[in-house]
């Protein structure tokens, strides 16, 4: 089983940054693909951006080239440092953990906890 505990989340003022640590622990496969999803009240938890393996990288569209995702493979560890942050990035960001087979297919997903991200002056 994966836990993954969540970090980094709290308060921003529009235009500041913030960055978010994912740090997975227990029984980890490898492969394995990391992201960061966000779900805002009343809306759909949606991709925020992911890392595969290897460090290719897929964002959402209202993210690109503010936000950037990382990891740490040594550590089982994630980032998501958010630049030029905007009041309709305030959110729940949820960190996940994939396991994969050999053809790059998900065959389970791990959830952290959530953690709240808010951008307001």
């Amino acid at each position: 089983q994966v836990k993954l505990m969540e970090s980094g989340g709290g308060l921003a003022q529009p235009g500041g940054s913030l960055r978010l640590s994912c740090a997975a622990s227990g029984i980890i496969s490898n492969p394995n693909g990391m992201g960061w999803y966000r779900q805002a009240p009343g809306k759909q938890r949606t991709l925020v951006a992911a890392v595969t393996p290897v460090g290719s990288t897929v964002y959402g569209d209202s993210v690109k080239g503010r936000f950037i995702i990382s990891r740490d493979n040594s550590t089982n560890t994630s980032y998501l440092q958010m630049n030029s942050l905007k009041p309709e990035d305030t959110a729940v960001y949820y960190c996940n953990v994939d396991a994969l087979d050999r053809y790059g297919n998900i065959v389970q997903r791990s959830w952290g906890q959530g953690t709240q991200v808010t951008v307001s002056s």
